[in-house]
């Protein structure tokens, strides 16, 4: 247990000096600190809103240089208070920690350091200063003491700088980077950014479900800042250029001709870790069982959301730089594991998603009735009737039952597939839908019918085809642990909606028969295949992520994934072990103590809301599969990238023994 020797936090003064050794205060819901990786004790913690000193032997001035150094070093320049006093209190410590005499006094860095706090015009030099303003407010004899003692003892640690929006990404994009750059005038560079973390940015810009818009401070004023938009714009605005102008400067030497990985499957996850594995040198092998790359982004997300030449363009980064696309392959049917094994792949990636459909489980349902359909079964048709390939169409009624984006793409897509109607049915209120919102609201607009808080009970057929499904209304009750309100039927409430067709959209699985015992790779209790924080399966040199390792997820949760895998696979490939990752252990701190400050912004910000993609008009839209949402144009680019805060933080940890060096 970690006990606090000293230190500041939310102004809250925490002083137990001169107690015996481990009889400090142990703060309630401060776990975790005893140790940063295994037999490495954390001495001290600095953040933006003050810090802890665990070790009363840490030297104060020294962790406090290791903080403004790393802020001196990211600042953007652009405002004097944060460019100069960051630069200047660096520099100051720097001196003092080194026993040499500093330009500045204690006052006057403490000045400089109200200065940025108060004038600065980013999230980043208004905070970099709280955590050496509390220990110079609150412990400046221990600062007197150690600057009269000489050169600092040398000290082990890492600084960590963050912000709501990058903690919020499943893929950790430098979100005020790349919008920076968009400030900047220069987009080239933005996509660049983005680039390091994964290679579909123009889909993701389309699709992504914006975990970081919700982590935006801005939203605390106004309206989040449009950061998905952004994203898409940089993407189309350099479209004519090929990725692998971008990457260039990240691709390693090729490696030896044995230094072969297959990655199974073409989706958003087996997409991002080929990518990177080519990145760093190595020969890989995708095995993809159809015939076209992108999985669920190319056959589950319709045309009008995601354009199949814009997925098309981006999985073509796999055999640009000389990786191999093999259609055709169907782990269990084309190729096992041992087989893969057996060719001389040093590892493999099972990166299969969740592509076959749940049943809803009701009475008299048949999955092999006409007229029934699951969610992913109805996209691939949709997908082959646009490319086509095969035509499908539909008439009369069309019953879709789900809440999630899967749902919301079923529904659109029937009413451009020729539905006279369409209704959407959801066991739950509008509020609790998964569907990203604006999908939820382009579906209203393009008249789909909602019915909240309706359930499936039965499907009703005549001569063997579906002629409707009877409902049930279901009622609130008490909020569940995690504060979501359970539901129950209203008994008497039945009744039944006509439709000739029914499409089952509430859940996706691994394809029966892909995977079997003699695989030697463990399911878990909700049949996805269960790998360990590497994302190692049961069986040695074999990785998992994606859908099939988490459930059905989102397109920027797989393509984290496969980064996570890469890495794991070029340690375990080259060094037969995964290494310890440092910034995972520093980000896992940070959100286990909810670290990162979500208030609203203390200086003035002028009220102005976010720019909007143009969109078709609804009434013209719903009759074809052309893209609803355009691009914006360059002047509203720069409108919404001011509109950034730039809500960087800085954290810093000091340890005992210097922290092995892994991945990010």
């Amino acid at each position: 247990m970690a006990h606090v020797v000293f230190g500041v936090w939310d102004g809250v003064v925490h002083d137990h000096r001169g107690l015996a050794p481990g009889a400090g205060a142990v703060l309630p819901g401060l776990q975790g600190f005893d140790e940063f990786d295994e037999g490495n004790r954390i001495r001290a913690f600095f953040g933006d809103r003050g810090f802890f000193v665990f070790d009363p032997d840490v030297h104060l001035i020294d962790a406090l240089w290791r903080y403004m150094d790393k802020a001196a070093e990211q600042s953007c320049g652009k405002c004097t208070p944060c460019r100069m006093g960051t630069q200047l209190v660096s520099e100051a410590l720097d001196a003092i920690r080194r026993g040499q005499p500093s330009a500045l006094s204690l006052d006057d860095i403490a000045s400089l350091a109200e200065q940025m706090a108060t004038t600065s015009l980013c999230g980043l030099g208004q905070t970099c200063a709280n955590s050496l303003l509390a220990a110079l407010n609150h412990f400046r004899d221990v600062i007197e003491a150690q600057s009269g003692e000489g050169a600092a003892p040398k000290q082990f640690g890492m600084t960590y700088m963050t912000a709501p929006c990058i903690e919020a990404c499943p893929s950790k994009i430098n979100v005020p980077r790349y919008i920076d750059y968009i400030r900047d005038g220069k987009p080239a560079h933005s996509l660049g950014v983005i680039l390091q973390k994964y290679p579909m940015a123009a889909t993701c810009g389309r699709v992504c479900v914006r975990f970081c818009e919700m982590a935006c401070r801005r939203k605390l004023v106004d309206e989040a800042v449009g950061i998905k938009t952004l994203k898409r714009y940089v993407a189309d605005q350099q479209q004519g250029r090929h990725a692998l102008e971008f990457t260039k400067d990240l691709i390693a030497k090729k490696l030896g001709p044995d230094m072969r990985v297959a990655v199974v499957g073409a989706g958003p996850a087996g997409i991002s870790c080929a990518y990177h594995l080519l990145l760093h040198g190595y020969h890989v092998d995708i095995l993809e069982a159809m015939a076209v790359a992108g999985g669920m982004a190319a056959i589950g997300i319709p045309s009008y959301r995601l354009p199949k030449d814009v997925l098309r363009a981006e999985t073509g980064i796999i055999t640009a730089l000389g990786g191999r696309m093999l259609y055709g392959q169907a782990l269990g049917r084309d190729f096992s594991i041992d087989d893969l094994c057996g060719r001389g792949y040093k590892a493999v990636f099972l990166a299969l998603g969740c592509q076959q459909g749940s049943l809803l489980g009701v009475t008299d349902e048949d999955p092999d009735m006409p007229g029934y359909i699951s969610g992913i079964a109805f996209l691939l048709k949709v997908h082959d009737h646009v490319a086509g390939l095969q035509t499908h169409e539909l008439a009369g009624d069309v019953v879709v039952v789900g809440g999630g984006n899967v749902a919301m793409d079923c529904a659109r897509s029937a009413l451009r597939m020729g539905a006279a109607t369409v209704h959407l049915v959801y066991r739950r209120t509008r509020d609790d839908m998964p569907a990203d919102h604006e999908e939820i609201e382009a579906a209203e607009k393009e008249g789909i019918v909602f019915h909240f808080l309706t359930n499936p009970a039965r499907i009703v057929a005549e001569d063997g085809h579906v002629a409707g499904v009877e409902l049930v209304e279901m009622k609130q009750g008490e909020a569940d642990a995690r504060g979501r309100r359970n539901v129950k039927p209203v008994a008497g409430s039945e009744h039944v909606l006509p439709c000739t067709t029914v499409i089952a959209a509430i859940g996706q699985q691994v394809r029966k028969g892909a995977l079997t015992t003699d695989d030697g790779v463990e399911f878990d209790r909700w049949s996805c295949v269960q790998a360990d924080g590497s994302l190692m399966t049961s069986r040695r040199g074999v990785f998992a992520g994606g859908d099939c390792a988490s459930g059905p997820s989102t397109l920027i949760h797989a393509m984290s994934a496969g980064l996570k895998a890469a890495r794991a696979i070029d340690d375990w490939v080259r060094l037969g072990r995964v290494r310890f990752a440092p910034r995972p252990r520093m980000r896992q701190l940070l959100n286990q103590h909810e670290m990162l400050a979500a208030d609203t912004p203390e200086f003035p910000v002028r009220n102005e809301y976010r720019v909007h993609h143009p969109e078709l008009d609804p009434e013209v839209r719903k009759l074809m599969f052309e893209e609803v949402e355009q691009t914006i144009s360059d002047a509203a680019a720069y409108h919404e990238a001011k509109r950034c805060l730039r809500c960087y933080r800085v954290y810093s940890v000091i340890t005992e023994q210097p922290i092995p060096e892994g991945a990010a």
